[in-house]
């Protein structure tokens, strides 16, 4: 029997022939009619289910470009959360992680993530006084840095060959260069698929996700890097599509290792993942690698040496030309895409000279391999990302000089850079593909109006972080419409998804957002407060605000 809902409300499609309208009607979870009320209820059958959102607004179900799937859901219910501390306190931090520890005796370890850097360095004899009998880790929120305390070292088998063989940077030492608990890059991305975990668990921490996500109004995102945080998560993802417990479609990249031994080995295994694991609501499409870390934490990749370290530009991960070109040409053929992590100026230039490569060995400009973060990017690498057909993953949530962390980019890379950060309108403006990410939960916020309020201000709101009102490179603030694109059929194309997602358009899949703000017209500080009133997929709320 086909089942019919009408939607009634203010809809904003997206879809350029037919912008507004006041009524859909759905069946089997396909837009089946978009236009008038009166019209779509003529068209429904008699028994047709009604959702009337009065005056409120109907957007098109919001598309998350780059997050971390299991990552988010174990963050939620699985570790202790230090996210709720806004700035760096080693008190509070052991409050917390000791409150945690004490709810979970049963752990056979301990892990607790939203650590937040700063001058003060704690070793592993911090963590040692908070928990000495089991592994205890603690992660920054970014997910680039990590302090273990000694039963976490010897459980990893950190040791000062380890550290030799690994480098100083990413493995620190004391003065008997012996590791005093401190790792980043590399040896993280080893550390934590390795920590003990199940098949159970991981669906648990993706259930934990999907609400998450359509709770803030996500109907499909990407999982940038499947089996960075659990190589379980796969085989989770495919299992609760098998019982029909994921709602929230998933469309992956793979994890690709730094420097992978053979590029075309590697795309071969994801495609032969893709054929046993992908189905409606988790579909393999590409592979994802870290060209380079963060800039906090001296590891970007930049163009020039940072100032406080001269002769040092950062973390070259994933820095073999031939390699990564072998991987876009080997990906092209497969019909995938390669998703990177290109966080300083150095990794995006790198990046696009092997997409550039690869692309007169294939002849495809339509690959969309996606470059994520672009914390810093030449005029001249903004107009390839363009001419390449290449994806801009902006995140307007991170554009603000947030006080500290402002001052900080400044002592690494200088005034002006610094204030040159985040392009997003020109990547808008030299004809590239722009969408938006969040990055959660290796960034705490997932949050639509906030977004579009900072892609526009290049502030966050006043109640947000203390009344942070701190704009920075006003030049590329853009328009609401691009904000919403960026988060919509923009993000479809990312995916080769736009025949089905991304707008309200006769024959695509009955996925909405509903809000309580016009996000084209109203003030822009009513965006800042706007709230998510329902989530739709396949026409079915999946989640509706109590009000």
């Amino acid at each position: 029997m086909m089942k019919q809902t009408i939607i009634l409300g203010n809809i904003v499609t997206m879809d350029e022939k037919r912008p507004i309208a006041k009524a859909a009607l759905v069946k089997n979870g396909v837009f089946a009619y978009i236009g008038d009320a009166d019209e779509t209820k003529k068209l429904a059958d008699a028994n047709a289910q009604v959702l009337d959102y009065g005056d409120n607004f109907i957007y098109p179900g919001f598309l998350e470009s780059h997050s971390h799937g299991y990552l988010a859901g174990d963050r939620a219910i699985g570790q202790a959360d230090l996210t709720k501390i806004l700035s760096t306190d080693y008190a509070k931090y052991r409050e917390i992680i000791k409150e945690f520890i004490a709810k979970n005796p049963q752990r056979d370890f301990y892990l607790a993530s939203g650590w937040v850097e700063n001058d003060e360095y704690v070793s592993k004899a911090y963590l040692d006084e908070i928990c000495s009998d089991k592994p205890l880790f603690m992660q920054t929120g970014g997910g680039h840095s990590m302090l273990l305390n000694t039963k976490a070292l010897e459980w990893a088998g950190i040791d000062a060959a380890y550290a030799k063989k690994m480098g100083y940077d990413l493995v620190h030492v004391d003065k008997d260069g012996e590791p005093d608990g401190y790792v980043c890059e590399g040896p993280v991305f080893e550390i934590y698929p390795k920590l003990p975990t199940s098949v159970e668990y991981a669906k648990n921490y993706l259930l934990a996700w999907q609400d998450i996500a359509f709770r803030n109004g996500y109907t499909a995102v990407a999982d940038a890097g499947v089996e960075v945080a659990s190589p379980l998560s796969t085989q989770a993802y495919y299992e609760l599509e098998k019982e029909g417990k994921l709602k929230l479609r998933t469309y992956a990249y793979m994890y690709v290792t730094d420097n992978i031994e053979s590029p075309k080995a590697e795309i071969a295994r994801i495609a032969a993942e893709r054929a046993k694991y992908s189905g409606e609501y988790f579909h393999v499409i590409g592979a994802k690698a870290f060209l380079d870390g963060v800039t906090e934490a001296h590891t970007g990749w930049q163009n020039q040496d940072y100032l406080d370290q001269p002769g040092y530009h950062g973390a070259e991960r994933f820095n073999d030309h031939d390699k990564m070109v072998e991987l876009i040409t080997e990906a092209d053929k497969e019909g995938l895409s390669v998703h990177v992590h290109s966080e300083g100026g150095g990794a995006v230039h790198f990046m696009l000279d092997c997409i550039e490569d690869a692309e007169r060995i294939t002849g495809d400009k339509d690959q969309r391999n996606v470059l994520a973060h672009l914390h810093f990017v030449t005029d001249e690498d903004i107009r390839r990302m363009a001419e390449t057909g290449s994806v801009a993953a902006v995140p307007p949530l991170w554009t603000p000089a947030v006080p500290g962390v402002y001052q900080q980019e400044i002592s690494y890379v200088g005034q002006e850079l610094t204030d040159q950060a985040y392009p997003i309108k020109s990547f808008y403006d030299a004809g590239a593909n722009v969408v938006f990410h969040s990055d959660y939960p290796v960034s705490s916020m997932l949050d639509i109006k906030y977004s579009i309020y900072t892609a526009e201000k290049r502030a966050y709101p006043k109640k947000v972080f203390g009344g942070v009102d701190s704009p920075r490179n006003l030049k590329e603030a853009i328009t609401r419409e691009q904000s919403l694109r960026a988060m919509t059929i923009n993000v479809a194309r990312q995916w080769h998804q736009e025949h089905r997602l991304g707008s309200i358009e006769f024959g695509k899949i009955a996925n909405m957002t509903v809000l309580d703000c016009d996000f084209l017209h109203d003030d822009i500080e009513k965006v800042g407060q706007a709230n998510i009133i329902a989530t739709i997929v396949d026409g079915e709320e999946v989640y509706k605000a109590n009000r």
